[in-house]
């Protein structure tokens, strides 16, 4: 039997904002849907495409292959914006004439509008079933594989400068994870040269795109593996949800088509017997003689005509055996079909489930790092707090001072010193006062009646 192998070309898109979503939300009380979204439309998107991409969060990445790119896939997208748009931004900024409208950072600007920043394309050539068996080694060829996959991309889609590409190892089959942007020259409005996703992957030409590249990795594929094999036929409607619950037949089926295996080499023996019959058949009609009235009637003994209705009869019993078989072949290839396409949901789910992780530890990051702010802060007020005090304890001692030898010594020198501190704005009415009444007491305020009151007396500064 021939080797077929099923291809897999995914752009990561928000289905969120599908016609879908949009009727889904307008039922729903939220508003809102819970469809996934593996688009990357900011820098935290970024982020988290390269956590997972290279797998940060391991220290085991021996299974981890960049081929295209650096360990940094956002460095990777920031130096590609530089060398892919600089010259466009500084073009645009040359023909402003207001400061405002020119552009100081075309990845800051892109993260904050509306478009995806960069596209992330996920291929795969082999299901869980047919990597299943194989070891390292063949599984490490798929490099040479998918090397020419980045070429072949290149050239058909020159427009997507590609960033970074890496593959997986270390899950049920080896895929690979290509980020990169989608360049749009030739603009009227703004920079000549922008990103647009939008404008470079339509339906239409994301279906060619997908086309060329499954053909071109087949190809890639025989060659450094030396096989023949060819693509499974690329099924209509392949990106429908698939719900787990239809696959509750699936080994029962399994087990069923066996049985009609059997069947169907019962039939094949059958069908080698009809071979046989339908000779002796033949020479039954061969050997018929017209009758005496009419020429155009022909006679046959009873014995023949039994022969021929039983040759009839089996032949109508291995078709409908051959036809069950066929049919029953045809519902296991859809739900094998179902089986792969529910594993790369699964695989997609638990990617979310990562980002979700990753996030919410991101999170506790930065609340224990705005915790550690909080008490630092904490600490130094209190330091403040003591200086203060001992602020208030000095201040206390000379407006003290100035007191005793102004009110009871009359000494006319501080007099003259603490007129002067209050011609210059350094003492204040009430501390011009409390030097120079006999009558205001000099005390120390309590920190906490204050605050539990609110108020000052004589001595607050």
């Amino acid at each position: 039997m021939e080797q077929e192998l099923a291809y897999s070309f995914h752009l990561g898109s928000d289905k969120n904002k599908s016609k879908l979503a949009k009727r889904v939300s307008k039922d729903n009380v939220s508003g809102t849907t819970s469809l996934s979204n593996n688009a990357i439309q900011n820098a935290n998107d970024l982020s988290r495409v390269n956590k997972h991409n290279l797998r940060d969060y391991d220290k085991n990445k021996e299974l981890i292959r960049v081929i295209y790119g650096t360990d940094n896939i956002i460095n990777d997208v920031k130096d590609l914006y530089l060398k892919e748009f600089e010259e466009s931004k500084l073009e645009y900024n040359n023909k402003q004439t207001r400061e405002n409208r020119k552009i100081k950072d075309y990845f800051k600007k892109v993260c904050e509008s509306q478009n995806d920043i960069a596209c992330e394309i996920i291929i795969e050539l082999g299901d869980m079933d047919f990597w299943n068996d194989k070891d390292q080694e063949c599984r490490l060829k798929m490099i040479d594989v998918y090397n020419e996959q980045i070429k072949d991309l290149t050239k058909i889609v020159p427009t997507f400068k590609i960033a970074n590409a890496t593959i997986h190892f270390d899950e049920t089959s080896p895929h690979m994870h290509i980020v990169g942007v989608p360049v749009v020259e030739n603009c009227t409005r703004g920079m000549k040269k922008q990103v647009g996703k939008s404008k470079l992957f339509t339906k239409t030409s994301l279906t060619d795109i997908q086309d060329k590249m499954r053909n071109a990795c087949i190809k890639s594929y025989n060659k450094f593996y030396d096989m023949d094999f060819k693509l499974k036929e690329k099924q209509k409607g392949r990106n429908q949800d698939i719900n787990v619950k239809d696959m509750s037949n699936y080994r029962e089926i399994k087990k069923q088509l066996a049985k009609k295996e059997q069947k169907l080499e019962k039939a094949n023996a059958q069908t080698k017997e009809l071979d046989n019959t339908s000779q002796d058949i033949n020479k039954i009609l061969g050997s018929l003689k017209p009758t005496l009235i009419n020429k155009n009637n022909m006679i046959i003994s009873s014995e023949d005509v039994q022969k021929i209705k039983n040759y009839t009869k089996d032949v109508k019993d291995i078709t409908k055996t051959v036809r069950s078989v066929n049919d029953l072949n045809m519902a296991i290839k859809d739900f094998e079909h179902s089986a792969f396409e529910i594993e790369k949901e699964n695989r997609s789910l638990k990617y979310e489930i990562e980002l979700k992780d990753n996030k919410i530890g991101d999170l506790k990051k930065e609340l224990s790092s705005k915790d550690k702010i909080i008490s630092n802060l904490q600490t130094e007020k209190e330091k403040i707090k003591q200086e203060l005090q001992k602020f208030k304890g000095f201040w206390h001692s000379i407006m003290s001072h100035f007191h005793k030898r102004i009110c009871y010594d009359k000494d006319n020198n501080y007099k003259i010193v603490s007129d002067d501190l209050y011609k210059n704005g350094i003492f204040d009415n009430n501390d011009n006062e409390i030097a120079n009444n006999i009558y205001r007491k000099v005390t120390i305020p309590n920190e906490s009646i204050l605050e539990k009151n609110g108020k000052k007396n004589d001595t607050t500064f």
